[in-house]
């Protein structure tokens, strides 16, 4: 659980937001959308602990531990792969550091069995004999190959390093995670393991990412950093984006009864709700739609840019034809010999088959 009070951060006279009160709770996880340069990543930093807020404070559960998905491909670059991941549990690695050192004295008092005693204690409880072997099923599950999980960072690509740092963030179930772009970088079928991942765990976990299909299958909340305010919405993305449209089309609406516009924002809510797939996040994210008050609704104050062409008369019937069209790239042949015809009213879809 993180619990956020009176946050604000400003830099110069640019206020990027302020006076946030948020809970963020076990179970759920947050997608932090905005405009770019809004904030998002900063929000992340402040709460990881990288960058102060300027004003406000925050605070983790009692006993709980935050992971950080790294930035910095280079940290790491002296230490084995392995390593790395199990370092990402910093109080299990300081205790698996001492036990090393105590073994390796050659003078082996009395206080040096005790404290090993204690020290293997507390390695137990963490579960440090399978530290090895999760860390291992992790780095694998990201497409990390066992013939690289002794190699040395320095040695690994840039794309293999971010799946080891996702690794090394995940390793250990943190308490609270924070991941910001964790599939930057990442093949189709390792998104769809990390998707998986997420959408299973009962961690309190935000996440930072322009992948909306990513944030649609993990998410169960959406906050959003908009116009210096942040603020947190029951769904993923796009129940936020089209929930909030709702909203905004029935406040313009100003002749339609009240009674009305209850009806169509519970009859959205119960359609919603009814496609959410089964997973332990996924069926939390029904519940809570299913006891969503409408009056969490609210219009979104973004403005969506677009290019509007106003044709200077109606067109034809006959709007696009194509006879015997095709294209090759390099001697690779994308598609050939393509005849069609489109017409006015016609809803052309255009997609590709996976091979």
């Amino acid at each position: 659980m993180i619990t956020v009070s009176n946050l604000g951060i400003q830099f110069g006279k640019r206020v990027l937001f302020q006076d946030v009160n948020l809970k963020f709770t076990s179970g759920n996880c947050y997608g932090i959308i905005g405009a770019n340069g809004a904030g998002k990543s900063t929000l992340l930093k402040i709460l990881s602990g990288e960058k102060d807020a300027t004003t406000g404070t925050f605070s983790l559960g009692p006993g709980e531990r935050l992971s950080v998905l790294s930035q910095d491909h280079f940290a790491f670059d002296d230490q084995t792969v392995m390593n790395t991941v199990l370092q990402g549990h910093s109080t299990l690695w300081s205790i698996m550091q001492e036990k090393d050192t105590l073994y390796a004295k050659e003078d082996f008092s009395d206080a040096d069995g005790i404290r090993a005693s204690e020290l293997e204690e507390r390695f137990a409880e963490l579960e440090g004999w399978n530290a090895e072997n999760d860390a291992a099923m992790l780095l694998s599950g990201l497409g990390v190959t066992e013939d690289l999980h002794y190699q040395m960072m320095g040695d690994m690509s840039g794309k293999q390093k971010v799946r080891i740092l996702l690794a090394r963030a995940l390793f250990g179930n943190p308490d609270n995670l924070l991941l910001d772009e964790p599939t930057n970088d990442l093949d189709i079928e390792t998104v769809m393991w990390l998707e998986n991942y997420l959408a299973n765990a009962e961690n309190t976990i935000l996440i930072v990412s322009h992948d909306r299909h990513f944030l649609d299958s993990v998410c169960t909340h959406t906050v959003d950093i908009d116009f210096g305010k942040v603020t947190m919405f029951a769904g993923n993305y796009s129940f936020w984006y089209e929930s909030s449209q709702l909203a905004l089309r029935q406040q313009q609406q100003q002749n339609k009864k009240a009674e009305e516009k209850k009806k169509e924002l519970e009859e959205f809510i119960r359609r919603f709700s009814a496609n959410v797939a089964k997973s332990k996040q996924t069926t939390s994210r029904k519940k809570m739609l299913e006891k969503l008050n409408i009056e969490e609704i609210k219009p979104s104050s973004r403005k969506y840019p677009g290019i509007i062409f106003t044709p200077d008369r109606e067109p034809g019937n006959k709007i696009l034809e194509v006879n015997g069209l095709s294209k090759s790239i390099e001697g690779k042949v994308l598609f050939n010999n393509v005849s069609f015809n489109i017409e006015k009213d016609d809803k052309v879809k255009i997609g590709r088959a996976h091979v």
